[in-house]
């Protein structure tokens, strides 16, 4: 990962509410969430929750698939896991590597 991307990332949960969506969709799972349901989840108005979405979206954290009528947003664990791997990858580096 380039750090241009991590600070994409790393922007886009610095944000109380994002983070929040992040984390359940964690926990959903690849069978995700549907907008909506996020919406009253967190009593945020849909244009809110739009936004949120949106900017976790273009940080490359969640996807989106259409199913019927609702957008079902999953995490992606993928970039999720470049993002941890990016933050460890020099741990401990300084010390011999013992942490």
């Amino acid at each position: 990962m380039k750090s241009n991307d991590a600070v994409k990332a790393l922007s886009a949960l610095a944000q109380e509410s994002r983070l929040e969506v992040f984390r359940l969709l964690v926990r959903k799972g690849q069978a995700g969430m549907a907008a909506g349901e996020m919406s009253d989840h967190f009593k945020l108005p849909p244009a809110t929750m739009s936004f949120h979405l949106k900017e976790l979206s273009n940080a490359g954290l969640i996807s989106s698939r259409r199913e019927s009528r609702h957008i079902i947003y999953s995490a992606n664990y993928a970039h999720m896991q470049m993002l941890m791997s990016f933050l460890l990858e020099n741990c401990c580096a300084d010390n011999g590597g013992k942490c």
